[in-house]
């Protein structure tokens, strides 16, 4: 087995080049291609049904594209597959909160360390002997993330009891709980009121400092995007419109007009 490549801050993690995804005759993605890059926080905007979502899912292997490829840490692919992915390192969260609704904030956490967890059923199913010593460890990793997302107050409370807010919270402590490299969060600020905006913005930034996680992040709030992004790529109906820094991308003609509709 050849030793796991080093990626050093501002080298590419992942490039998605010359990606097309079609459902039947439509097409969701034409030709996209945008690189990702170890450290930053990557934004990928753009109106309803610019294909943003789709190419989270390309890039995790929910989808397969028809044409194009996905290079991750210098390996390069046609298709990525969800639990290749998240082995790898890259994790996920979901516009629409997927947590186990009757399951305390402790438990969905622990759900995102089972990856790293080697003993065997047997052990597991028993709770006893290195399965228990194994458990023990991984609980105390998990109340490291909730202490830093700072829901120490809702630990033993199912999930679907909570605030919309505090659910999209857990569900980045699942996400963290799979100590990933690169983390897609998908609109993580939807439905949130402006305080809810302001804790997980903060969490967010603390993720990629404390953690030093690269994040690939879908956003609607313009303002949070340019506050949190050190680059934005732009989609509109599949197709790349825009890529750079916030202000080039603000300052942009096709992106003003995507999104003021001057152009529709």
């Amino acid at each position: 087995m050849k030793p796991e490549k080093k990626i050093e801050p501002g080298e590419q993690l992942l490039s998605v080049e010359n990606v097309t995804l079609r459902f039947g005759g439509v097409k969701a993605i034409t030709d996209v291609s945008f690189d990702i890059r170890k450290g930053e926080v990557r934004a990928i905007i753009g109106p309803n049904g610019a294909g943003k979502t789709s190419m989270l899912n390309v890039i995790n292997g929910f989808y397969h594209p028809q044409e194009g490829r996905i290079t991750y840490r210098g390996e390069t692919r046609a298709k990525m597959r969800p639990h290749v992915a998240a082995t790898q390192g890259i994790a996920r969260t979901f516009q629409n909160v997927a947590l186990f609704k009757g399951m305390s904030t402790l438990d969905n956490i622990m759900v995102g360390r089972t990856l790293k967890m080697h003993k065997s059923f047997f052990w597991q199913l028993f709770r006893h002997g290195p399965a228990m010593d194994e458990e023990i460890e991984h609980r105390k990793f998990v109340e490291e993330i909730i202490d830093f997302l700072e829901i120490e107050h809702i630990r033993k409370v199912p999930v679907g009891k909570l605030p919309y807010g505090l659910q999209k919270r857990v569900e980045l402590g699942r996400a963290l709980a799979m100590e990933p490299e690169l983390l897609l969060l998908d609109e993580p600020m939807a439905g949130m009121n402006l305080e809810e905006k302001e804790d997980m913005c903060r969490f967010i930034l603390d993720t990629k400092e404390q953690y030093g996680t690269t994040i690939a992040l879908i956003e609607h709030d313009m303002g949070v995007v340019m506050d949190l992004s050190d680059r934005v790529v732009v989609l509109e109906y599949g197709i790349k419109i825009a890529d750079g820094t916030p202000e080039e991308v603000k300052s942009n003609q096709k992106v003003i007009d995507a999104y003021l509709g001057v152009a529709h």
